[in-house]
Parts: C-alpha cells; structure tokens; sequence
C-alpha cells in the first residue's frame, strides 16, 4: 500500500530537516533525544508524512542550532517576501501562554484579513469609484 504524502511544502520542509540534521552530524534517535519529540514522528516528519507544529519546529530549531524563522518559511507558516508580516507571525507563534491551535487560528485570521485588505487596495487602485455608489447604498431615487 502507497503512504501519501502530505504536501511538497512538508516534503521539502522534511529534506531540509535531514539536510541540518546530517550537517549537525546528530542521528536521529539523538535529534528526539534533544528534542523530546519521539524517533519514529521525527522520521515521519523527515520523510514528508507529517506536518510539525510550531512547537516542534522550535525544539527543532534549538537543537539543529538554526533559525526558527527559517523552519517556518520552509514549513510554509510564513511569507518570507514580507518582513513587517513576519515580524507579526513570529510574535503570535512565539507567544507561549497560546495553544498551537490558537496560534494557527491567529495565523489564519490575521492571513486572511491582509488578503482581503490587499484584494480592496489593489480594486482601489484599478477603480476609484466609492463604494457606496457601486452598490447602491444611498442612491435612492424617488418613484422607483
């Protein structure tokens, strides 16, 4: 039975994994030690199986002596065009009172708040008419 891969940002985020981790001359089993991410999730993670949390890409991070930042642009969990983004992104997935799932819930708000802020600059732009009179609002006439 084929195994399915979970994603090429995963995949490519598991062969950058073992690339460090070969570069630290650390095996595996020494990588959970450091960690205390079990062996058989960290090969799984290496091979493109499973998707870390933000969590595990800091413990991670701390034991292959390599960026934080970098894990979670390879990982997919931040821009790396963007650095004023970055900067908020790491503030919320470096906040240790929240829960990962409160991070990635965070995470995707603030993602889809600068999309839709970046969808009405771009429409601003191309057409200038206000708002309002492109819908309607307030261009009542009287007889209608």
């Amino acid at each position: 039975m084929a195994k399915i891969k979970v994603g090429k940002t995963v995949e490519s985020l598991g062969e950058y994994l073992h690339e460090q981790r070969v570069a630290a001359e650390l095996s595996l089993r020494q990588l959970a030690e450091q960690t205390g991410v079990s062996n058989p999730y960290l090969s799984q993670i290496e091979r493109g199986l499973r998707r870390p949390s933000a969590e595990v890409l800091q413990q991670l991070a701390k034991a292959l002596r390599i960026s934080a930042e970098q894990l979670y642009v390879q990982a997919g969990i931040l821009n790396p065009d963007d650095g004023q983004v970055r900067s908020v992104e790491l503030a919320i997935l470096g906040d240790p009172l929240l829960s990962e799932r409160q991070k990635q819930s965070l995470l995707d708000v603030y993602q889809a708040f600068r999309t839709v802020a970046e969808n009405v600059n771009s429409t601003a732009v191309l057409d200038p008419t206000p708002l309002l009179e492109e819908t309607g609002i307030g261009t009542t006439t009287q007889g209608d």
